[in-house]
């Protein structure tokens, strides 16, 4: 299994927003490619005073093969729309692991 996961960090006034538009737009998109087996969104619980709400947004892949499918075919339109939308107004970085 591999999942990635992409860490945001995004303003207060704009977390609720975020997570709405994750929930209803972003994630079913992703997850209309057929390629993830499944997705998690999850709020980081200790934060560290970054003046930011941070969440994770968690793909599960069955092959990394998939994962490369996401990535080449899908993942630039899909960021795309997430920048467009929150621009400036988020930091995100992605790590890819593998289930051991």
């Amino acid at each position: 299994m591999i999942l990635y996961n992409v860490t945001i960090n995004i303003e207060p006034s704009l977390a609720q927003d975020w997570l709405r538009w994750m929930k209803q737009e972003y994630v079913p998109e992703v997850m209309a490619t057929g390629l993830p087996a499944e997705t998690k969104i999850l709020r980081l619980l200790t934060e560290v005073g970054n003046g930011g709400v941070t969440y994770t947004a968690q793909y599960f892949f069955n092959a990394m093969e998939d994962f490369i499918t996401y990535e080449k075919l899908h993942a630039p339109a899909l960021n795309a729309k997430l920048h467009a939308r929150y621009s400036d107004k988020l930091l995100a970085f992605r790590t890819l692991l593998e289930e051991v």
